[in-house]
């Protein structure tokens, strides 16, 4: 049976508060997006398109891994919602952009100062130093596992 040295016993005990703590706050902003009636894809999505503007339907499956397959369907459900539509793109005439339409914009404008304050009431419970120390921190710990997985190391 293993036997895990002090280090190990840390760094397990932390990865499984952490990841527990990540699925809880997944789970409570997952719910938060439904009751809009729009699942985690096509939220995602309408986020992108009203942060950043329109963008071509590649450029969107890249950024979310979601198949080209896969992200033609998302779009498809959120243009039969009337939220986005396609536009032809004005620098590719194969390709095409997807923007919010009057419906997405005016539906986002409503719902996503609600989902910043389910975020921030889920992590109301530290203080803004811890955040800033926590972002820190998470930023170090992604950037390393990163390099690890360049480097083709056993994760």
């Amino acid at each position: 049976m293993y036997q895990p040295d002090e280090q190990s016993q840390l760094d397990l005990r932390l990865f499984r508060i952490w990841h527990k703590a990540s699925k809880t706050i997944e789970d409570n902003i997952r719910k938060d997006m439904l009751s809009y009636g729009i699942n985690q894809e096509q939220f995602m999505i309408l986020e992108l398109l009203y942060s950043k503007g329109p963008q071509p339907i590649q450029k969107i499956s890249e950024k979310f891994s979601i198949p080209s397959g896969s992200i033609t369907y998302v779009v498809d459900k959120l243009e039969k919602k009337g939220y986005v539509k396609r536009e032809p793109s004005p620098t590719d005439r194969r390709g095409s952009n997807v923007t919010l339409t009057e419906a997405g914009q005016t539906l986002f404008d409503d719902i996503f100062p609600k989902h910043a304050e389910v975020i921030s009431r889920n992590l109301s419970f530290v203080s803004n130093a811890d955040k800033e120390q926590l972002i820190m921190l998470l930023k170090a710990i992604g950037l390393g596992a990163e390099a690890l997985g360049e480097k083709g190391e056993k994760s």
